[in-house]
């Protein structure tokens, strides 16, 4: 478990009307009378085998002439859930969050995690930095098989189907405005495969044509094939 100061982060947190708190259950992130805690529990049923093999986001990632376990850089942690579903397929998943509150409520539910005996191999395969990833990319001591790259982008912040509680986070992370620093950090990693989430509809990232995309009903993988 990581070490925040969670008195230091509330103290950033003041301007935005946001605060972190701890109780039994676990780290909320609440404001404006909407709280929210990040808890893989949730996520079980997503987990179980027979519904794994149904993820796209495992088909974009999975190199099939490597034995597993692959290794995944998540770049663009967020809360963890794709990193989860990684690891829950035997992918080994090096995350990196830039915002100390969300990385803050990530290591917290990953804590919880360990307890949970349906989680806890699976969030064994989870090692969260605190870090800017593109900075982090550029010297790694290691080179990842899979990087993963979720930027979040000014028209999803539009959408009406963001659920309210996730509408917190959005008050902490602004929209990529360096996808091109992103992407050539990613490329620096010498990845064999760079998967990157998109929107159904929305643009390539840094204007990059993929090697090819799978596609699902609102969300879209572009796959950049290297080796």
């Amino acid at each position: 478990m990581q070490q925040f100061d969670l008195d230091e982060l509330n103290k950033k947190l003041i301007a935005s009307g946001l605060e972190l708190m701890r109780d039994e259950e676990g780290l909320h992130l609440i404001g404006g009378g909407l709280s929210l805690m990040a808890d893989f529990k949730d996520m079980l049923p997503r987990l179980k085998q027979s519904n794994l093999e149904h993820e796209i986001l495992i088909k974009a990632a999975r190199i099939k002439s490597m034995p597993m376990p692959q290794t995944v850089v998540d770049a663009t942690a967020g809360l963890g859930e794709d990193s989860l579903i990684l690891a829950a397929a035997g992918f080994n998943v090096v995350l990196y969050e830039y915002d100390s509150v969300i990385a803050a409520l990530l290591d917290d539910a990953l804590e919880r995690a360990k307890s949970i005996p349906e989680l806890k191999d699976i969030v064994a395969r989870m090692e969260l930095h605190n870090e800017n990833s593109i900075e982090a990319m550029q010297k790694l001591d290691f080179t990842p098989d899979i990087v993963l790259l979720d930027p979040m982008f000014p028209e999803r912040q539009k959408s009406a189907k963001i659920k309210k509680k996730f509408q917190l986070l959005q008050q902490l992370e602004s929209p990529c405005s360096d996808e091109i620093d992103m992407f050539q950090a990613a490329e620096s990693t010498g990845a064999k495969r760079i998967v990157v989430k998109r929107p159904a509809k929305g643009p390539q990232l840094a204007a990059k044509k993929p090697s090819h995309n799978i596609s699902g009903k609102a969300i879209r993988y572009d796959c950049y094939i290297y080796a």
